[in-house]
């Protein structure tokens, strides 16, 4: 059974930063590509980053390029998202997504429907 386990969201100010990872079991994570979309209320549903099976490959939204890094610890089976200058806009429930690293995932990552895989997701505020 995959499961995808969220942690590290919380309540920052403005201009403060938070990491969220995300421990992945039970699926062959090298071979997964891994994404991290955000919901917030009353609001769709956002992709915010992707990355391929190595660190080469990485895709962000523009609403968070330059501010927000992903990576991942294959050897720990994490993917993590670094999140600098953070804004209210940024509130969010944050989830976590994987599916097999496809050149149709890839190039589709900001569809959910290309993800099979889903974390409960973490929440982010972002306040003063």
């Amino acid at each position: 059974q995959v499961q995808l386990v969220e942690s590290g969201g919380g309540l920052v100010q403005p201009g403060g930063s938070l990491r969220l990872s995300c421990e992945a079991s039970g699926l062959s994570f090298d071979y997964h590509a891994l994404g991290w979309f955000r919901q917030a209320p009353g609001k769709e549903r956002e992709a915010v980053s992707c990355i391929g099976r190595g660190n080469s490959r990485k895709y962000y939204a523009d609403s968070v390029k330059g501010r927000f890094t992903i990576s991942r610890d294959n050897a720990k089976k994490m993917v993590y998202l670094e999140m600098n200058n953070l804004k209210p806009e940024d509130t969010a429930v944050y989830y976590c997504a994987a599916n097999l690293a496809t050149s149709d995932l890839l190039n589709n990552w900001k569809r959910g429907r290309v993800w099979d895989y889903w974390g409960q997701g973490a929440q982010v505020t972002v306040s003063s």
